[in-house]
C-alpha cells in the first residue's frame, strides 16, 4: 500500500498478501506525505490529492504484483449496494455465490471451514491498458469480514 496517509470509505477483502479492495481515498493536501508526493510528482498538493470522489480498484496477488483504476462512474449507492449483496450472502444458504460490481469485479464465494475464500475476476474498463485478471483469494475469517462490511457501510453514510 502507498505510504501516503489515506482517509475515506475502503472494503478490503482478503489478506494481506492477496485481496481486492474498493476504494475512494481523500487525502490531505496539508498532510507532510502529501505534500513531497505532490513536489516530487510536479503538482501542487491541491492537484495531488484529487477531489476526493472517485472511486478505485485494486488488488495484489503478491508483493510485486498487484494494480487499479479508477472508476469514475462508481456512486456511494452502488459501493453500498455491493456491500449489502455480500453481507447479505455470507451465510452460504444456498451455498457458494457470486457478487458483481459493475462490469469490473466478480466475487464468487465459497465456504471454507469457518471462513469463506474467493475467486475475483477483474476486468479494468475500456481506455485501461490492462488485461483481465483472476485472483485466487485464500480464506478469510467470515466474521471479520462481516464486521469490515459494516464498517465500510458506515463510512457511507
Amino acid at each position: 500500500m502507498s505510504p501516503i496517509g489515506m482517509e475515506g470509505p475502503a472494503l478490503f477483502i482478503g489478506t494481506e498478501e492477496t485481496y481486492v479492495a474498493l476504494l475512494r481515498p481523500q487525502l490531505d493536501p496539508a498532510d507532510p506525505e502529501v505534500r513531497l508526493a505532490a513536489e516530487q510528482a510536479g503538482v501542487s498538493p491541491e492537484e495531488f490529492a484529487g477531489p476526493g470522489n472517485v472511486w478505485a480498484l485494486m488488488w495484489e496477488q503478491s508483493a510485486d504484483e498487484g494494480g487499479g483504476f479508477e472508476l469514475p462512474g462508481l456512486q456511494d449507492a452502488e459501493a453500498e449496494d455491493f456491500a449489502d449483496r455480500l453481507l447479505a450472502e455470507l451465510s452460504f444458504e444456498t451455498g457458494p455465490f457470486i457478487v458483481g460490481a459493475g462490469e469490473v469485479l466478480r466475487l464468487q464465494a465459497y465456504p471454507a471451514g469457518d471462513g469463506c475464500r474467493f475467486v475475483s475476476t477483474i476486468t479494468p474498463p475500456e481506455g485501461e491498458e490492462l488485461a483481465p485478471l483472476t485472483l485466487d483469494i485464500p480464506a478469510v475469517s467470515t466474521e471479520a469480514l462481516r464486521a469490515d462490511l459494516e464498517d465500510f457501510r458506515r463510512s457511507l453514510a
